[in-house]
């Protein structure tokens, strides 16, 4: 694909896509469900403001905001799926704003109800817990946000500023996938297309260095076009973030972004401090492996992400890829199993390749419907990763769904990446038993370590080492310009890699490469669910069938936990940096295995 040029949506084949059709079945039945929803909202704010008095009343103004939730999510979704599978579509530009607005309008109207409820007495709350325990969660955060609520006129504003609020990351994702234009670039006589995803999903592990290393090359030169309308962006969206985190009472800008986590400043310092310390060198053994086992002169930025072996890595169709999976998450059950292949036949993934799509993939779930994920697909096993990781998103947002009330469903962002991660060791497992060949063993622990471990402990790890040091200026009133994110980014690079890997001109702007950065302290989450997932994982290598049903417990809580208990609830101690370390010395001994093995291979 990333040889050709890239298709338009409409040159697409549908097959590829996913069916918005189980959403609505037509644009009437979409405006109908905007107009139920505007009634819904008329109708909740004239019986419930100034009425919030009884246990009766607050219980039936939950069951009403369910049904809010659940229509607003349905047409938000309806709206913004097709513009993230095509950026160059106006419709699809003109229809997601137009739902913003609305949905900003939405919960402007309701923004008093959190107000009112935060007025409430505690006793009132907890008897209408003790009643209806599956609001116990929402009411859990009701009681919590009494001390950071702002005045009601003040929370219906913002409310309403919502989208002007969250414009950078607009303003990005039209920069990177409907502004830039790569080009091409030339090696050996022959000229290469190139555009954010090729680069992205296809020439950042191209086998032939030359290829790759020119298109990493050609990449940078066109991001460093765009760097100072991106740091703009950057800035304005983390100093919102400080002024809102100063106008609810919170000394740090940390403490703000970590508090509907439910983590500490602890925690989350030791996730990012442990891993700088004690994977790096783990990190630097593999990486200078790898340039034995290449004949690399070097191994650079560009080169990060290669294959070990890559003559031996299997081309995998979405056909194909339907048997690994299945095979991988078989060890969960036949109801677990049942439920997420039914992916394939009632298309919930958009697999296609097009222009104006966005890179990597997501996850998101439509609210009695199913989830709907994102993919570029390009027959690598590298996509079967992928996918086999969205589908554990997945998975929990289903069994949670099914287990909680919408206002409860959704589980800490700190917890949130611990079930596609685990789905993705389940897929090496799973890869590795299948055979006695070394080779094989070999492959897919290093498939393990360069899809699972170096996508979520390093790349989005060093995120967030990154973007610690922009959130303390921020913290400190500092300013900063697109040259001192560089600055950042080059010195957090520097200090993981050492002298393994040479830090090249452009690695210094893979600022600019991600829409992580705009959605607060997000990154460093990575590492730390794959930590829960990775414990989790050898729990039920380990114990079998007691640690499978205690992790589908986990993944069926939703937000019924903070996320220590909840990890708990999944046999992981989160309060200590045991299993951490732990993570990082079962990563340690794969790293040894490989080379191990390289030895047996050469021999």
């Amino acid at each position: 694909m990333a040889t050709e040029e890239m298709k338009k949506r409409s040159e697409v084949p549908v097959e590829l896509t996913w069916d918005l059709g189980a959403i609505f079945e037509s644009e009437e039945a979409f405006e109908k469900e905007v107009d139920s929803l505007k009634e819904k909202v008329e109708n909740f704010v004239e019986k419930y403001t100034g009425n919030l008095k009884n246990q009766e009343t607050v219980m039936d103004s939950f069951h009403d905001y369910e049904k809010i939730l659940v229509s607003a999510s349905l047409v938000n979704h309806y709206a913004f799926l097709p513009e993230s599978t095509d950026l160059t579509n106006p419709k699809n530009t003109i229809q997601s704003r137009k739902m913003e607005n609305l949905l900003a309008n939405v919960f402007a109207s309701l923004s008093f109800f959190m107000s009112e409820l935060t007025q409430l007495d505690d006793e009132l709350l907890d008897e209408v817990a003790k009643t209806e325990p599956k609001f116990q969660s929402f009411i859990r955060h009701t009681k919590k946000d009494k001390k950071v609520q702002l005045d009601p006129t003040v929370e219906k504003a913002l409310a309403q500023l919502s989208p002007t609020l969250n414009a950078p990351i607009n303003i990005y994702e039209q920069a990177r996938l409907a502004d830039m234009d790569f080009g091409s670039f030339t090696v050996d006589g022959t000229e290469y297309p190139l555009s954010f995803v090729s680069y992205e999903e296809f020439y950042m592990y191209h086998n032939d260095t030359k290829i790759r290393r020119a298109a990493f090359d050609k990449f940078s030169s066109v991001l460093k076009q765009y760097e100072n309308v991106t740091a703009a962006a950057y800035y304005t969206k983390v100093q919102t973030e400080k002024t809102i985190a100063t106008m609810r009472g919170f000394d740090s800008v940390f403490d703000y972004l970590l508090y509907d986590q439910e983590v500490d400043r602890e925690m989350y310092n030791r996730q990012i401090d442990v891993i700088m310390s004690d994977l790096a060198p783990v990190m630097q053994k593999y990486i200078t492996h790898l340039k034995e086992v290449k004949g690399l002169d070097k191994v650079t930025y560009a080169d990060l992400k290669i294959d070990l072996d890559p003559e031996y890595s299997p081309k995998v169709t979405v056909e194909t890829s339907k048997e690994l999976v299945k095979d991988a998450i078989s060890i969960l059950g036949e109801e677990y199993t049942e439920m997420i292949l039914k992916a394939y036949p009632e298309r919930w993934v958009d697999f296609a390749q097009n222009v104006g799509k966005s890179t990597g993939g997501f996850c998101t779930i439509v609210p009695g419907v199913h989830p709907y994920v994102l993919m570029n697909w390009n027959d690598q096993l590298s996509n079967v990763y992928t996918l086999i990781h969205e589908f554990g998103h997945a998975g929990q947002m289903m069994l949670a769904e099914e287990n909680n009330s919408v206002l409860g469903d959704s589980p800490s962002l700190y917890l949130i990446e611990a079930p596609s991660t685990f789905n993705e060791l389940l897929l090496t497992d799973s890869l590795t038993h299948k055979t006695d060949d070394p080779r094989m063993e070999r492959f897919a622990l290093t498939k393990m370590l360069t899809d699972t471990y170096f996508h979520n402990y390093v790349t989005h790890l060093l995120e967030a080492a990154y973007q610690r040091e922009v959130y303390k200026m921020v913290d400190e009133g500092i300013s900063f310009d697109a040259a001192k994110l560089s600055e950042i980014k080059r010195n957090v690079l520097e200090q993981f890699w050492g002298d393994a890997v040479e830090i090249n001109p452009g690695a210094e702007l893979t600022w600019m490469r991600q829409s992580h950065y705009y959605m607060g302290l997000y990154s460093y989450t990575y590492s730390a669910g794959l930590t829960i997932a990775t414990q989790a994982f050898l729990h039920v290598k380990e114990e079998g069938q007691p640690a499978v049903e205690n992790w589908l417990k986990f993944l069926k809580s939703g937000d019924q936990f903070r996320s220590a208990e909840a990890a708990a609830v999944a046999g992981v101690d989160i309060k200590t940096d045991k299993p951490l370390k732990d993570t990082i010395q079962y990563l340690d001994d794969s790293v040894e295995r490989i080379i191990q093995l390289t030895k047996e291979l050469s021999n």
